[in-house]
């Protein structure tokens, strides 16, 4: 089971809400909006996807992680950790 099992609803509420905002910035684009109030939705909906992501991060850590150390399984734990470090290494590079 993924470790967002619980907030499954949550997150998918939130990834139609940013899918909306893209449809959105489409729309602008194609009615050849001001570039600064374009550039103001696609940072909107970064921020949004952001938190999104963050949260995932947080239940992999909460679950995922949790339950690998609570096993004593030290190589499952390596694992879990090696994979929230590329996580957030790929989270700070966008």
């Amino acid at each position: 089971m993924a470790g967002y099992s619980d907030e499954k609803q949550k997150h998918l509420n939130a990834l139609r809400r940013v899918e909306g905002q893209v449809r959105g910035l489409a729309r602008m684009v194609e009615e050849d909006q001001y570039c600064i109030d374009v550039l103001t939705q696609v940072s909107a909906a970064t921020r949004a996807l952001q938190s999104v992501a963050l949260n995932l991060l947080d239940e992999h850590l909460a679950h995922c992680v949790t339950d690998a150390a609570r096993q004593g399984d030290d190589a499952a734990l390596d694992e879990k950790l090696a994979e929230a470090q590329a996580a957030i290494a790929r989270l700070v590079r966008s």
